[in-house]
């Protein structure tokens, strides 16, 4: 059975773009500059009026598996889609970018393949439209305990968290992982993810979970605190490891009492769609090739600085170059 240095589950969906103007926004009732969730039909509406369409895989921690299997990690990302056109290209793009997607499309799947349409107005701005599909039904049936039980890093994303069967392919997904040795976290993913299963998040986090990685906002919303400091604290009493991203203000790690502030340089976004995905990637990628936690988070910011600088998710430069060229390779 082939092993992992990280294996990532979470939400499998294709990100559909397209360009559109504020009165074609208008006429369809897309709200400018939000994302929001819609129903099957709503979905299919929308998918046909786009033109010119480019389609990329997508999902937080799909995306954040992608930049890792780009650094070169033996990686893996558990999801599930439709044996549909969309399914199709999504398992085979994740294939393409060297991650190996477990879990075969699913003939006569009970839904659609997830997908995100997302208008791009000329003056930048995003306007996302979701529709989950089959994605939120992944569940236990989906996690392969060889695959899980062969992964050195455990990732889990807290989107899934929204069901039942996902909270129990959470378990198992981390059970199964350190029962071959490996280390499991996860990416909180929203504060109102946690808004929602603040009490299981918790639980998860102080009884499964080796590592949380979250920015400000969410790691204040665990404990309903505006005190990051002491929402750091009360998250390190229940977590060994918690990575926080501060937007302009760096990144603090908390390992038991070691404390490391690593500070970024600020610059103005491009598109910072992406940007906590990708700083993930890069410190995931650093804790999976044995670098003190500094280096990491030091990775992470590279990473993350590279994918807000232009459109997209995903990382478009020679990343390793990037880190060679900053020494921390």
């Amino acid at each position: 059975m082939k092993t992992y240095q990280l294996t990532g589950i979470g939400n499998a969906v294709v990100d559909v773009i397209s360009q559109a103007d504020d009165s074609f926004l208008e006429l369809m009732g897309i709200e400018k500059g939000i994302m929001q969730l819609i129903e099957q039909e709503r979905g299919e509406v929308l998918y046909a009026s786009m033109e010119g369409r480019v389609q990329t895989p997508g999902g937080s921690v799909a995306n954040t598996i992608a930049g890792a299997g780009a650094l070169g990690l033996d990686s893996a990302f558990i999801g599930r889609v439709h044996d549909d056109a969309l399914g199709r290209f999504y398992a085979d793009a994740m294939n393409e970018d060297g991650v190996d997607f477990v879990n075969p499309p699913v003939p006569g799947g009970e839904l659609p393949t997830s997908r995100s349409m997302i208008f791009v107005s000329p003056d930048g701005e995003r306007s996302m439209n979701t529709y989950l599909g089959i994605s939120s039904e992944l569940s236990s049936e989906d996690v392969s305990e060889d695959v899980a039980g062969n992964s050195q890093i455990m990732f889990l994303e807290g989107y899934l968290f929204d069901k039942e069967k996902g909270k129990a392919a959470f378990l198992e997904a981390a059970r199964n992982c350190h029962k071959g040795g490996g280390k499991a976290g996860i990416a909180i993913s929203d504060p109102f993810c946690v808004e929602r299963h603040r009490v299981d998040f918790l639980l998860l986090i102080e009884n499964e979970l080796d590592f949380v990685i979250g920015n400000e906002a969410e790691i204040k919303s665990l404990f309903e605190t505006d005190d990051l400091e002491e929402a750091l604290a009360k998250t390190a009493e229940i977590c060994p490891l918690v990575v926080c991203t501060r937007s302009g203000d760096g990144v603090t790690v908390l390992n038991g009492d070691a404390r490391i502030d690593v500070p970024v340089e600020k610059v103005i976004p491009v598109d910072a769609t992406g940007a906590g995905d990708q700083f993930a990637a890069g410190f995931l990628y650093g804790m999976a090739t044995g670098r003190d936690y500094e280096t990491c988070a030091r990775i992470g910011n590279v990473c993350a600085r590279e994918v807000i600088s232009h459109i997209g998710p995903r990382p478009e430069a020679n990343m390793l170059e990037l880190l060679r060229g900053k020494g921390l390779l």
